[in-house]
């Protein structure tokens, strides 16, 4: 058998468990609050496991490997940022998240919850924030699509339309019947896949190398400074990177997960998987760079795939060690990264377009059957746009994603934050917020100053300050708003 059918076969059951899911979750969505946000019911380690498969994406197989085989372990830096920031993200945002939501009219998407916790009644802040969460996800989504056709144009050599409309019909369609639920659980199994990935690879290669103590001599000699973390860095460099972690508190599709825990209490449980998870997988990820790096020295004869990016170095790795079906699983791996993200930001998207949006101008009351097939329709609207947007892999949209984490994380992150450890925080405070950390991120993302610092330390700075100055002269003391930040506050106190 051609190593290709083995490699086809492998992914096909990968397909087939996904669509599975997806149809099991089915059965859980009798609502709009079911399919958008799980009825609640996610356990520590769905949201674990889903926060952390949604939140990596290809970046994690592909992109830090090729970084740090290009560039050595200067590049980790931003790895570091990054759990640091989930760590904060689990700990400080988490329980009080999944308390507040509950309290402020048990709002099942973030908008909702920032409307109703400083009680904008003009519903202002709701249309605002539910607008930058669509037109954002969107484009993510469409760069999710490209990936997966660019994906199967180099792993299978098909044609790029074909590959895209395969890897998206099929995300589509587990979540579309899944909805939050479907997309939790697959995400779980995707993320198991790429922690399984991640390890497999570099134990493997370390071991047709001879151990540990030949690999690092290997590198010593054809790269003497690879291993050193602040080779080639600068202190502005290193801001920058440790930055991302910044954007963890304003990423709807990660922290919808704590609004669906069970209870606050389950966040502490939650933290540990996750960040658990994290270090393994970014270990891994780093491993497999340095892996590479050693047997490509001692194998001239074999070369990377893509030697300009270096993104292929953990799947070249695998075609070359391994069998061909498990080989399969590994691509299999770099698909669960993107297609998880994917379906967790067609969700928000969908929750975007039905909660925040339709709910707010049409006065007609659905039953829960009717609203769940609007937000299946939501979910097949916004593929159906980003598809349009995806079908040509070179366009010049996509390049808004490289803002879109920066600009997700200054508008929403200081807001989010705020809005759960400061009472004074008013509806003025934090639509200013959201519209200077947008702003300032998009100026400074398209300034010369971008190669300086990471456009997320000027957005969420300034974003930070306009908050708390445009609310300290807002302010207004209500009881009702007192009220209920002490109770999401006693709530949230995890025993």
């Amino acid at each position: 058998m051609a190593a290709s059918t083995y490699q086809v076969i492998a992914l096909a059951i990968y397909f087939v468990a996904m669509i599975a899911i997806g149809l099991w979750a089915n059965s859980k969505n009798n609502s709009l609050d079911d399919y958008v946000l799980g009825g609640r019911q996610l356990s520590p380690t769905v949201a674990a496991l889903s926060a952390g498969a949604s939140d990596m994406s290809g970046w994690l197989l592909m992109g830090l490997p090729g970084a740090v085989y290009l560039s050595g372990l200067s590049q980790a830096w931003l790895a570091v940022g990054l759990t640091i920031g989930a760590w904060c993200n689990w700990k400080f945002v988490a329980p009080r998240l999944r308390s507040y939501t509950e309290v402020a009219g048990d709002a099942v998407t973030v908008p909702v919850f920032l409307s109703n916790r400083l009680h904008d009644t003009k519903r202002v802040l709701r249309i605002v924030s539910g607008v930058v969460i669509l037109v954002f996800f969107t484009f993510y989504v469409s760069s999710g699509m490209v990936s997966g056709g660019l994906f199967f144009k180099s792993s299978f050599g098909q044609e790029y339309h074909t590959g895209m409309l395969l890897l998206a019909g099929i995300t589509v369609f587990y979540t579309f019947f899944g909805g939050f639920m479907g997309a939790s659980y697959t995400d779980m199994v995707q993320g198991l896949l790429m922690l399984a990935a991640l390890i497999a690879v570099p134990v493997v290669t370390i071991i047709d190398l001879g151990g540990v103590g030949p690999v690092v001599e290997s590198i010593s000699q054809v790269r003497p400074d690879a291993l050193s973390i602040f080779a080639g860095t600068t202190f502005a460099g290193i801001i920058s990177s440790l930055a991302w972690g910044l954007g963890y508190f304003g990423q709807p599709h990660i922290i919808v997960r704590f609004m669906a825990l069970r209870t606050p209490a389950d966040a502490k449980s939650g933290r540990r998987i996750g960040i658990s998870w994290m270090v393994l997988t970014v270990f891994g990820a780093l491993s497999g760079a340095f892996m590479g790096i050693a047997y490509f020295a001692r194998h001239p004869e074999a070369s990377l795939t893509n030697p300009e990016t270096a993104e292929s170095v953990f799947l070249d790795l695998s075609q070359i060690l391994f069998h061909p079906f498990i080989a399969g699983l590994i691509l299999a791996a770099v698909l669960a990264a993107i297609m998880s993200t994917l379906s967790s930001q067609l969700i928000v998207c969908s929750s975007a377009l039905v909660e925040d949006l339709y709910g707010i101008f049409s006065s007609k009351k659905l039953s829960a059957g009717k609203s769940l097939w609007l937000g299946r329709a939501g979910v097949a609207i916004v593929a159906l746009v980003a598809g349009a947007l995806a079908w040509n892999p070179n366009s010049s949209i996509l390049q808004l994603v490289a803002f879109a984490w920066a600009g997700f994380g200054s508008a929403f992150g200081p807001t989010v934050l705020l809005s759960l450890y400061w009472r004074k925080l008013t509806t003025q405070g934090a639509l200013a917020s959201m519209i200077t950390g947008a702003v300032v991120a998009f100026a400074w993302g398209q300034s010369p100053m971008k190669s300086v610092l990471y456009e997320m330390v000027p957005g969420f700075a300034s974003a930070l300050l306009v908050a708390i100055v445009v609310s300290l002269m807002t302010y207004k003391k209500n009881d009702a708003i007192d009220e209920e930040f002490d109770r999401a506050v006693e709530l949230a106190k995890v025993k």
